[in-house]
């Protein structure tokens, strides 16, 4: 067995910060918003730090073992199957806000479009790992790759959840570039994909909408725009300093969802540039850090894996980010490790035990 390190101290430092940050962030966004809708200014706060500390055992416990015990294809395809199971039983339960994202059991939610993403990673690299010399077999690599990752985009869109779908094919086509498929059939795949991008945006009118929010919000400020409108209002109040912790007004219900999808303008409008700066520099350790443990991987196994979660946590971020400055159109996609959310929390901590797992690896 290869010598084993100690994880990387400078990732798991700047984790930790950002849970941090996120659970007062999580605290001074939703306080007003849980006293007026449940009479308790600590619901939200609890409740994140019950799946926070979910998460963190799940890390812990991922740092124990080898992470080449989830090569082994009965778990991988577990795995799969019982993701897939979850991802149509969830099209049978009541819709939430007009969607089928959650399961529900009570006060219990699960959202199995989170586990997908993890999913997706492991499936990917346990699979390319195995035919990383045939990468130019269409029929017997790219093919399933391609239903695998098909499928559940296919399931979370209908759901409906293009935000997420949108990410696991950023982290397909990442892992299938860094695995070696050659170039020509990754730019046939993006022609093959463009027409359904365009049937699943152009024709679906409150995507529309969307879209033509973004490119103006004032034409429609108390709809379609309303949400951009109040997420820059939140930006650019907080000037370089911000306004003070626990002093924002934008979250007194008037930016929609400011413990959740929109949590960085509040930390905008709270702390200021100095505070949007700090968590754009934690992401981009993140990034730097598992692109360096990718890089110095013992082997593909755990080069492909480091770059599937590396590219599912920090590319998730910039999706959040992006939205909430204006950079892309509205969607509802958290921030990880900032954001309100129980199965995202515990997603993103397990995605994070098995790159901080494969650092033990490195030298």
């Amino acid at each position: 067995m290869a010598k084993r390190y100690r994880p990387d101290r400078v990732l798991f430092a700047s984790l930790l910060i950002l849970l941090v940050l996120g659970i007062v962030m999580v605290f001074s966004a939703s306080a007003i918003y849980a006293s007026e809708l449940y009479d308790s200014p600590t619901m939200f706060l609890l409740r994140q730090l019950l799946w926070v500390g979910l998460g963190l055992a799940g890390l812990f416990a991922l740092l124990q073992i080898d992470y080449r015990q989830l090569r082994q294809p009965g778990a991988i395809f577990t795995a799969v199957f019982l993701v897939t199971i979850l991802l149509i039983a969830v099209l049978f339960f009541d819709p939430t806000r007009n969607t089928h994202r959650w399961l529900r059991w009570g006060s219990l939610s699960l959202q199995p479009s989170e586990f997908a993403k993890l999913v997706l990673v492991l499936f990917l690299a346990y699979f390319l790992e195995r035919r990383r010399r045939a990468m130019n077999d269409l029929a017997g690599t790219l093919l399933p790759t391609v239903l695998v990752t098909g499928m559940f985009f296919a399931l979370v869109v209908i759901e409906p959840d293009l935000g997420t779908a949108a990410l696991l094919v950023l982290i397909a086509g990442s892992m299938l570039f860094v695995a070696g498929m050659p170039l020509r059939y990754l730019f046939g795949l993006a022609l093959a994909g463009a027409p359904v991008a365009y049937l699943l945006v152009v024709r679906v009118p409150y995507r529309l909408a969307r879209i033509q929010a973004f490119l103006d919000p004032t034409a429609d400020p108390q709809g379609s725009g309303f949400q951009a409108i109040q997420s820059m209002l939140a930006m650019g109040s907080g000037g370089i300093t911000g306004v003070g912790l626990m002093q924002g007004k934008q979250k007194l219900f008037y930016l929609p969802e400011a413990h959740t999808d929109f949590i960085f303008a509040v930390v905008g409008e709270e702390l200021g540039l100095l505070g949007t700066a700090a968590v754009l520099v934690l992401v981009g350790v993140l990034c730097w850090r598992g692109l360096r443990i990718a890089a110095r991987a013992p082997d593909g196994y755990a080069r492909l894996l480091a770059v599937g979660i590396t590219t599912m946590i920090v590319g998730q971020a910039l999706i959040n980010l992006s939205v909430v400055v204006g950079l892309l159109p509205t969607k509802g996609i958290p921030l990880p490790f900032i954001s309100y959310g129980g199965s995202d929390a515990v997603v993103m901590l397990l995605g994070m035990g098995l790159l901080l797992n494969l650092s033990q690896h490195t030298d």
